[in-house]
């Protein structure tokens, strides 16, 4: 498997870089980090972070400041955006039946309204009573969106749709896959992606075969002017099995401590493969792999720093999920899902860290927006979010 060097990868400090503080930082508040390793301490997992903290009232009341002063605004306006698939309610609304915002045009007004300037698609389906019909996943259907993106002033900046399954590609998988990229180039995306990871498993050998796929379609995207990025959950970034005994199917049992996305960056040719990452389920992943069994059968203790690893990658990450959540210690994943900027995830931390923000394309994202008692929810939820995240400033130490 060959090995790329990235020449995107930046590892001195970026102009609008933090302080030596923060890059020490893993972005934990002292008063939610010591609460909560108190309320795990008897129980059976206990990582050392677990999130960050709320910020101090004195801390909130300037980074929500009004006006000039307040520090530097961590994501510029024409950077804000939401995946549609947190108001996914909406867009599969029957117009007929409701007088609230239904299909993509209506959600595209009331979004813009809202100030959001990007948006990110999970598919091309609305209700079939919708202007343009139920599927919009065509040439045809691309133009009719790309005309009510341009009448109110939003872009769209990638998809979660169509990853062949296939490989080697078939001529079919391969036909379907130029046809999206088509529809990406109408739509004016600099980036393609999906909703899952490069492969569920755990091991060395199958990743291999997983770069070697992603290689070959961001090659394609390449040539259509397109950047083909992966998103991850929170399994992608858990520890590769790449040694140590092997299983009665002669699988290795043990890691080297490498975690499985990092490996993929690493055999993954830079020029051609780009990833998203889920904030949120990147701290779900520091919470649950946290420790890991070396060749020797050691146990190790490693916890995963999200930030560090998009600083260290830079321009590999041109898009996040910007999704919150509260600290829980009863769900097994260290978090429940809340609308941006009402959690505990220190955004203004993490924001500050990665620097690079007229590059970075964060998109809110809260799969539980949609509610079946309140109709209204995702869209209002998707107010207060952008809200949130225009009132980030990078704080002045």
């Amino acid at each position: 498997m060959t090995l790329y060097s990235d020449p995107t990868r930046t590892d001195a400090a970026t102009a609008d870089a933090p302080d030596e503080g923060l890059r020490r930082s893993l972005g934990v508040g002292r008063r939610r980090f010591l609460s909560t390793c108190t309320a795990v301490a008897a129980g059976a997992v206990a990582a050392p972070v677990f999130g960050a903290a709320p910020a101090l009232a004195q801390d909130r009341d300037r980074d929500h400041g009004h006006g000039h002063g307040h520090g530097q605004v961590l994501v510029p306006p024409h950077k804000r955006g939401i995946i549609l698939y947190t108001v996914r309610d909406a867009t599969a609304r029957d117009p007929l039946a409701s007088d609230l915002p239904s299909g993509f045009r209506e959600v595209f007004k009331q979004l813009a309204r809202h100030g959001y300037r990007q948006v990110e698609f999970a598919g091309y389906r609305q209700h079939a009573n919708a202007p343009g019909g139920a599927n919009l996943e065509s040439v045809e259907g691309a133009k009719l969106l790309r005309s009510w993106l341009d009448e109110y002033g939003l872009r769209a900046q990638g998809n979660h749709g169509f990853i062949p399954s296939s490989w080697p590609l078939t001529e079919a998988d391969k036909d379907t896959f130029k046809k999206h990229l088509e529809i990406a180039n109408i739509l004016g995306m600099d980036h393609m992606g999906t909703g899952g990871d490069p492969t569920g498993s755990p091991y060395r050998a199958d990743w291999d075969v997983a770069a070697d796929k992603w290689n070959a379609m961001g090659e394609i995207a390449r040539r259509e002017g397109i950047k083909l990025y992966t998103h991850n959950h929170d399994s992608a970034y858990g520890f590769l099995l790449d040694g140590g005994p092997l299983d009665d199917q002669g699988r290795p049992t043990r890691s080297s401590g490498i975690r499985k996305l990092e490996y993929f960056l690493k055999v993954t040719d830079p020029r051609l493969v780009w990833l998203e990452m889920d904030i949120f389920w990147a701290h779900v992943a520091q919470y649950k792999f946290h420790t890991y069994t070396a060749h020797d059968g050691s146990t190790r203790k490693s916890v995963f720093d999200p930030a560090a690893l998009v600083a260290r990658h830079n321009k590999r990450y041109p898009l996040f999920h910007a999704k919150d959540g509260v600290v829980s210690t009863t769900n097994g994943m260290g978090w429940d899902m809340v609308p941006f900027g009402t959690g505990d995830i220190d955004y203004t931390t993490f924001f500050s860290r990665v620097g690079q923000r007229n590059y970075r394309n964060p998109m809110v994202e809260d799969d539980n927006s949609p509610s079946a008692t309140d109709p209204a929810q995702s869209l209002r939820e998707a107010k207060i979010s952008y809200d949130n995240m225009a009132a980030l400033r990078k704080r002045r130490y």
